[in-house]
């Protein structure tokens, strides 16, 4: 954590807080549930949000992650396709909140759709650098994504791919973990 006084720095500050330590492993990720549990930031981000007037709507619509689960055909994936659904709505949904974050914004969203992109993109780099078996799968979406302006309803949906698909995929990879 770190202590800012000057309001420009803020926003430096809480992006350099929330980047991922590029010294750990993506399996030290997998194997450590209280490190998965502290980057789900969106609990932290709805209360900030609640902070931001007039933020609660965006100008544009962003595409929404897959998040259903549908733990038949969920087993019946690969650990490749499991990643790559993962991923291929991590993605869409950092693409668009991009776009909302060059469009203006007040600054208070500005700062939140900063964090959000930052953290979004951690969970990226950890599971594109996630060692697997197997023949690679390109990253493909597994629903027809939805679109919504309300950023209460984006962050409702990451938090779902964050501690649904993606945790039960880090639960089914712990079997590679020793003791720690």
């Amino acid at each position: 954590m770190c202590v800012c006084v000057c309001p420009g720095l803020l926003l430096l500050c809480m992006v350099a807080s929330e980047v991922w330590d590029a010294e750990t492993k993506p399996i030290d990720f997998v194997c450590n549930r209280t490190a998965r549990r502290v980057m789900n930031i969106v609990a932290e981000m709805e209360r900030a949000l609640s902070d931001c007037n007039g933020v609660v709507t965006l100008s544009t619509p962003v595409q929404l992650p897959c998040t259903e689960l549908h733990v038949a055909s969920w087993e019946n994936k690969s650990y490749q396709e499991r990643r790559g659904d993962i991923v291929a709505s991590l993605r869409l949904l950092i693409e668009g909140v991009k776009i909302m974050r060059a469009l203006s914004q007040p600054e208070c969203g500005a700062s939140l759709l900063q964090r959000l992109e930052n953290n979004i993109n951690n969970y990226l780099i950890i599971l594109t650098n996630l060692q697997l078996s197997g023949p690679v799968v390109g990253p493909s979406l597994s629903c027809l994504p939805l679109r919504s302006q309300s950023l209460s309803t984006v962050l409702l949906r990451y938090n779902q791919l964050i501690s649904g698909k993606l945790e039960k995929f880090m639960v089914n990879l712990e079997d590679r973990c020793t003791n720690q």
